[in-house]
């Protein structure tokens, strides 16, 4: 039997299972199986030898393992190299591989709703700015794929983090984003605003940042996908905006990461939804 992980902790919440399992019963993977394991940082290191060992055929790594997996590693794809945040693991040759499959869903998911691409021969390029809530592990992947949105336009990604060390370290890694003081807004209007904290997981959280004056076209959209409205979404709906939650981001980045395990695509349908929408 191969067996597939999630790790992560908290790991209550994930639906990879779900999803993963599906998709392995649909296309005959009746070999396959995929669970859930709440783990810790010391038990990293186990992970990976018993990738290594044959015991489990492939991870995904959720909050707050995405960049601490990475020493433990033997090489990163481009993606997770660019960005040092890693949420698939596989084996191949006796190394393991660590593949970043955040950025590519998540810009599928925001093209597919906004369509910002624009064509490289355009000369009225539209400003874009963007405003992260978060600089965790995953953030790295969600900046990338703005800053291509934001393209040859006079646009921003605005980032803000309640600690300043580790906005800080963003920067470095992207030192064309703007930092934005915990607690405030850009000055500017905003596309999207995008939560990337955990903050929402647990039902009373919030994120406690007025955004009483953003522009009713702003979309606000959480990574956080159940629950299915976090707080920081209630409020925004509330207000008249635009809300997403990260279903669509979780789908894209499962359907890639099953592709490096599987060598097979599978299908982002109505059934593959609505399993999420039990």
């Amino acid at each position: 039997m191969k067996k597939y992980l999630v790790i992560g902790n908290p790991i209550d919440h994930s639906q990879s299972p779900l999803i993963q399992n599906y998709w392995m019963k649909k296309h005959g993977l009746l070999d396959s199986i995929y669970e859930k394991r709440k783990v810790e940082k010391k038990d990293l290191k186990k992970i990976i030898e018993e990738i290594r060992d044959g015991k489990i055929a492939g991870v995904n790594v959720t909050v707050p393992f995405k960049k601490l997996i990475i020493p433990y590693l033997d090489e990163l794809d481009e993606t997770a190299r660019d960005t040092q945040s890693v949420n698939t693991l596989r084996k191949v040759d006796n190394k393991i591989i660590g593949y970043n499959t955040d950025t590519t869903g998540f810009l599928k998911t925001v093209h597919d709703y906004y369509n910002f691409l624009t064509p490289h021969h355009a000369t009225d390029v539209p400003r874009r700015d963007f405003f992260i809530l978060g600089a965790g592990g995953v953030t790295p992947s969600i900046v990338t794929p703005l800053q291509f949105l934001v393209g040859r336009s006079s646009g921003s990604v605005w980032v803000s983090n309640r600690t300043k060390e580790n906005a800080n370290q963003l920067k470095k890694l992207f030192p064309k984003i703007e930092l934005v003081k915990w607690g405030e807004v850009p000055p500017i209007f905003c596309d999207i605003v995008v939560n990337t904290t955990s903050v929402g997981l647990k039902k009373d959280d919030n994120i406690n940042i007025d955004f009483t004056n953003s522009d009713k076209k702003t979309l606000f959209y959480d990574l956080i996908y159940n629950p299915k409205e976090t707080p920081f979404l209630r409020d925004a709906r509330l207000r008249g905006n635009k809300t997403m939650n990260g279903q669509m981001m979780f789908l894209n980045q499962a359907k890639e990461a099953f592709k490096i395990w599987t060598n097979v695509t599978p299908e982002i349908d109505d059934k593959t939804i609505k399993l999420l929408n039990k």
